[in-house]
């Protein structure tokens, strides 16, 4: 084995900081196999803290060298040097919470279908591996220069497969959280995820987040404005989640009401997606698989999708979405660690990539 050598990379400029990484914009240096690739590197400082962070940095290290997918982003490198753990990643200009923020950018249904196949391809890669990514929202969805939508961020991504293994239900950005872990579910798969594409797809077409609140009560009161309470008929075990307590009633609402340009193909996807019954949540094959792709429009071809243009801002949020989503790892990884959501992790010095 070849270990790749801190100097193989050559950084260019800082992009972004924060209190447990630094991200640069680099470039591998000619004459290695990358031959003046530019690159991404994220530097955590492992050494200075001891909250577990090192755990959750080499649980993504180990996962995305067991993922290799277009619509996954790719990590190209990872070696230790002094006291930081260096993830060199492929450059990834924007992601799509920057087109949807800019009011600017006009995108049409082939565009959103185009996201959506990409976003789901990926998933279904994941899911067919085990592993439940656990944070998926808008910035952990980089887009190249291409136009690929590549799934990032594995910091609190987690194999699955026992049934009866318990796992936090604090995963997911409020917002993307699934009613169920919002109710204190410990035992889940791929659903949560699922969850998490709608409230996506949703946002896609709002141009604004599907649900959104500040507190786990005010999301599921949230949620329930806008879907309906949920019962035990719609819900079989609804009552026996942990977190369980009575809400006030509110009646459904079509879907119709609110996205009405929306298509009955797309309609139908999105309310599987959102369904309250995990165990009725669509997959992601499932999804693939949906009319929805099949009927028109075309998803638009990557390469003509609509880019944010705003330039150098555009590649500093990109950069700073890696820091934020590590400061959110951090802080999640005490929740794993209290309540029993470890995992077996290879030590720093095995997750040099061979």
């Amino acid at each position: 084995m070849i270990t790749p050598k801190y100097s193989a990379y050559e950084k260019e400029k800082k992009v972004g900081e924060g209190t447990y990484a630094v991200v640069y914009q680099g470039w591998a240096i000619p004459n290695t196999a990358l031959d003046k690739r530019k690159v991404a590197i994220k530097k955590i400082k492992i050494g200075q803290f001891k909250d577990g962070l090192d755990m959750s940095a080499i649980r993504e290290v180990k996962l995305l060298k067991e993922l290799h997918h277009v619509n996954i982003v790719e990590l190209i490198d990872v070696f230790a040097h002094k006291t930081n753990l260096n993830l060199v990643l492929e450059f990834l200009d924007a992601d799509l919470e920057m087109i949807i923020k800019n009011k600017n950018v006009v995108f049409s249904a082939g565009d959103i279908k185009s996201w959506m196949l990409m976003m789901l391809r990926g998933l279904f890669h994941c899911h067919r591996n085990f592993i439940l990514h656990r944070d998926l929202k808008p910035n952990n969805l980089l887009l190249s220069s291409t136009g690929q939508l590549k799934i990032a961020d594995f910091g609190l991504a987690r194999e699955f497969g026992d049934p009866t293994r318990a796992m936090t239900s604090q995963a997911v950005t409020r917002w993307y959280r699934a009613p169920d872990l919002l109710l204190g579910a410990k035992q889940y798969g791929t659903a949560v995820d699922m969850w998490s594409v709608g409230c996506i797809f949703a946002e896609l077409m709002l141009r604004t987040p599907y649900f959104a609140a500040e507190t786990d009560i005010g999301q599921l009161q949230t949620i329930f404005r806008a879907l309906g309470t949920p019962t035990e008929e719609d819900w079989p075990g609804l009552k026996s989640l942990p977190d369980y307590h009575e809400f006030a009633m509110h009646p459904k609402t079509a879907l119709s009401v609110l996205f009405t340009a929306a298509s009955n193909d797309t309609l139908d996807l999105l309310q599987r997606m959102i369904i309250y019954d995990p165990l009725k949540r669509i997959t992601s094959e499932q999804a693939l698989d949906h009319v929805y792709f099949r009927n028109l429009p075309r998803p638009t071809d990557p390469s003509r999708l609509p880019k944010d243009t705003n330039g150098q801002t555009q590649q500093n949020t990109a950069a700073d979405e890696l820091i934020k989503a590590e400061e959110s790892t951090a802080s999640k990884r005490k929740l794993d660690v209290q309540q029993g959501d470890g995992s077996n992790t290879s030590k720093l010095h095995d997750m040099t990539l061979k």
